[in-house]
């Protein structure tokens, strides 16, 4: 079954070696405090940072399942990806909240609520709850991560995915807990710059493929029954193949995920690129960058969708035989359950000899001599599984050489965004839970050793978890509409509204997460739509009802916070003190950056949208997209590129999260 031949192989074998030799590197320095190994000291340039952004939002999972969405929609597929794909809460980093949260001077996003909170019991008990969903989303987005990795793997080597993947991971775990965020920042830099090459190599082989449009459409209607495939605008209906039934009705699945990044970007910002940023202007530059550059990932998507169109089209001229192969399958592996499904199709390629020789002929009977290589893309449900649509491209339509430098862009992808999320989860366990709750006098060599013990213990839970999911699709939507949809009442209240305390972040938080995490024991099945709105409605009412129910936080601890943020929103008591003409200038920039918001947005999503149309060679299509983004462009260089920090006086100053302030 392996594609992979000694060129492919020895170039992943030298990838690998060479960023094991980095992470050794950077422990040295990384270890030095705690500043450094989950900062950077907090003194790297913004163009790092912003390449790290793009590198660790540049996930493996995350291509495979966009490009399952543009396999069977189209540039459609983009709209599908509102729900987080679209990295639609960057536009909000960009304009105001990345450097709110930078000039906080705290570590990490649970630090950030003493800074707003206090240092009350219930602001100490709100630290640890806050630390602790961030543990449970990491390990959600972890095995995320993971259950695409298994997908992937699985597709090239003749051994069990799930020990592949195993050793992948616990690659990856060393080398994080080595190397700190040095090493995540400097490994993304290179990891970045070979993504952005293969992006370009996919989009120039896609671009070649295709004939024109007209035969493209006809080719992506056989394949995919979609009669619309070519179009970019979303409509209210949709064909979709089994088991993706309910995106159906595109536009509306489309609004309701972008409400909820609309909701989600006020909120967004406390993470360690931008605790970690030297200045406002750095925060506005990095994120600038990342949305330049993590917009190469739209054509590269498309362009694996269209080779899988061609690709399918060789390999099934009869879709009908994946049915038969997954019955035949079935029949002669009753206990099979969907999640396990890939580990044994794999198995089955790879040591037929072990299996019944008569599934084995009927297999044959089925598919032909050739298999071991149609195998690999039917589903559970006896479809065409879009989710393995890019590793069958990589296997079947990529030449040696090029194949082992995309397979390395792509675990480059994986490595970013698992060492990222890692080292930020343990920030939180090490400074917020342990030393905060536990140990508050512990000293830097017993911290370092939580880090490396929590680091171990996030990864081998999101392991778990990952490999017995049904697919990677159901577990994304979990994450993005249920799990961290249950946080966003205080995620987003804390920012704008000053009677929000400590006790409503408890409650909205704990009965979202509640809510959340028993929808996805008892009713795993629910509708994206239905998680949404009950998760939502949840964390909202336990966040304004408990602010409400208990006192006020302290107002010098407001006050704190309100001058050194200088948030707008709902701050009447705090925005009376402040001295008019400064109030001025805040008024004045909170107008910028409110006004550049949607331009950012559109500007973002034409941004992705137009490369695709080029490859797809709709250029119709593009030339009306054109000046929707020319114009979205002049409205971000009026409110938002003028209005930036000058170099000579960049917004440098910080808070003291860790002053205690009392009257």
């Amino acid at each position: 079954m392996t594609g992979l031949n000694l060129i492919d192989s020895s170039i992943i074998i030298i990838y690998l070696l060479i960023t094991l030799a980095v992470g050794l590197m950077m422990t040295r320095k990384a270890s030095q405090s705690l500043d450094n190994y989950y900062l950077g000291g907090r003194s790297l340039p913004w163009y790092m940072l912003g390449m790290a952004g793009m590198a660790s939002w540049f996930d493996l999972t995350g291509t495979m399942i966009i490009t399952s969405f543009l396999y069977m929609l189209g540039p459609k597929g983009l709209f599908i990806e509102f729900r987080g794909g679209a990295v639609l809460i960057l536009a909000f980093l960009i304009c105001y909240t990345g450097k709110w949260h930078r000039r906080s001077g705290c570590m990490t996003g649970a630090e950030w609520i003493a800074y707003r909170f206090g240092t009350g019991t219930e602001a100490k008990w709100m630290r640890f709850f806050k630390a602790f969903m961030t543990v449970v989303a990491t390990i959600g987005m972890l095995a995320y991560l993971i259950r695409g990795t298994s997908l992937f793997v699985g597709m090239f080597v003749p051994f069990s995915p799930i020990w592949i993947t195993a050793g992948i991971v616990a690659f990856c775990t060393l080398y994080t807990m080595m190397a700190g965020f040095y090493g995540v920042v400097l490994t993304d830099l290179v990891q970045g710059a070979i993504v952005l090459i293969a992006c370009i190599i996919v989009s120039i082989m896609a671009f070649n493929l295709v004939p024109d449009t007209a035969t493209l459409s006809s080719l992506a209607e056989t394949v995919t029954g979609n009669s619309t495939w070519i179009s970019s605008m979303p409509r209210w209906h949709t064909e979709m193949p089994a088991g993706y039934e309910m995106y159906e009705t595109l536009i509306l699945f489309a609004a309701f995920y972008l409400l909820r990044n609309v909701i989600g970007g006020f909120g967004t910002g406390d993470e360690n690129r931008y605790f970690g940023a030297r200045s406002d202007r750095d925060c506005a530059l990095q994120s600038m960058l990342q949305g330049v550059t993590v917009a190469f990932r739209w054509p590269m998507m498309i362009g694996f969708a269209i080779m899988g169109l061609f690709l399918i089209n060789s390999l099934f001229p009869n879709v009908d035989k994946a049915e038969e192969a997954a019955a035949i399958i079935k029949t002669y592996n009753p206990d099979v359950e969907q999640g396990f499904w890939h580990e044994l199709t794999t198995n089955v390629i790879n040591s037929p000899d072990k299996y019944n020789p008569t599934m084995i002929a009927q297999l044959e009977a089925t598919l032909g001599a050739e298999w071991p290589k149609r195998l690999p893309v039917v589903s559970y449900s006896g479809t065409i599984n879009p989710e393995q649509i890019l590793p069958a491209v990589l296997l079947n339509s990529v030449p040696t050489g090029l194949r082992g430098l995309l397979i390395v862009s792509m675990l480059a992808a994986m490595m970013s965004t698992l060492t990222g999320e890692v080292n930020k989860s343990s920030a939180q366990v090490v400074k917020d839970i342990y030393q905060n709750s536990l140990r508050p006098h512990a000293k830097n060599r017993e911290l370092i050793i939580v880090a490396y013990l929590s680091t171990a213990a996030i990864v081998a839970a999101s392991f778990w978890m990952g490999i017995s999911a049904k697919n990677i699709n159901s577990l994304w939507g979990w994450i993005i509409m249920s799990l961290t949809a249950g946080g966003l009442a205080p995620y987003v209240l804390r920012l704008y509204w000053w009677r929000c305390n400590a006790w409503g972040q408890i409650g909205g938080t704990v009965l979202g997460g509640i809510g959340a995490v028993s929808q996805r024991i008892w009713a795993p099945e629910m509708n994206e739509l239905y998680q949404f709105s009950l998760m939502t409605g949840l964390s909202f009412v336990g966040t304004i009802g408990l602010s409400y129910m208990t006192v006020a936080t302290p107002m010098p601890v407001l006050r704190n916070f309100y001058k050194t943020t200088r948030p707008f929103g709902w701050w009447g008591p705090l925005r009376k003190e402040i001295e008019p003409s400064l109030f001025a200038k805040w008024r004045t920039e909170h107008k910028n950056d409110i006004s550049a918001l949607p331009f950012v947005l559109v500007a973002q999503v034409t941004l992705f949208l137009m490369p695709m149309q080029i490859v797809i060679k709709t250029y119709d299509a593009f030339f009306m997209t054109l000046p929707i983004f020319l114009a979205a462009a002049f409205g971000v260089y009026w409110f938002w590129w003028r209005n930036l920090p000058p170099k000579d006086n960049p917004g440098t100053d910080r808070a003291d999260p860790l002053a205690q302030i009392h009257e």
